[in-house]
């Protein structure tokens, strides 16, 4: 559906997205893993939040974990094969991914998927949060995760990569 709520930085006229790109994505993952290696990776991912998600983590420091969980809501909502659920809970916004839409639709057209490909929702999502004053942990992967995002707090322990799963 098209973002009513002005939560996404961007407008788009389709109904939904075009899932084939996530073939695209998984295929720069990829190129970018077997050229510079899993750090490089990780740098690709963090440059790609802080730098072209700038917007979307301006907004999120201007309307706090509303925003968040407004932001999440509306791009899901266009992401097709997406079974996502969005709450906000108390100082966390809580992201629960029953179906990934890009690991469901490389599976469905079985293609390989890059096995860290579920660290990019760590890497990405905590270059988009930082900035704006929050943090995000990830626990699950290959398909199905919970993504939580919160104020950034000296008690909270840092991501461990060995919570994220591998996707097969």
């Amino acid at each position: 559906m098209t973002d009513q709520s002005g939560a996404l930085p961007y407008r788009d006229t389709k109904p939904v997205g075009a899932a084939d790109f996530y073939f695209a994505i998984n295929a720069t993952f990829r190129f970018v893993f077997d050229r510079f290696g899993v750090e490089g990776l990780r740098r690709y991912w963090t440059d790609l939040g802080k730098e072209y998600y700038a917007p979307v983590s301006a907004a999120w420091q201007q309307h706090d974990l509303p925003g968040v969980a407004a932001y999440w809501r509306d791009f899901f909502a266009a992401e097709p094969g997406a079974d996502v659920q969005v709450r906000e809970d108390g100082d966390r916004v809580v992201v629960e991914v029953a179906v990934c839409p890009a690991i469901g639709h490389l599976r469905a057209h079985q293609r390989q998927i890059v096995p860290c490909f579920c660290q990019q929702c760590f890497f990405v999502n905590e270059a988009i949060a930082a900035p704006a004053g929050f943090t995000v942990r990830v626990a699950g992967g290959n398909g199905r995760c919970r993504q939580t995002f919160l104020p950034r707090q000296a008690d909270v322990p840092p991501q461990d990569l060995g919570d994220i799963r591998e996707a097969t």
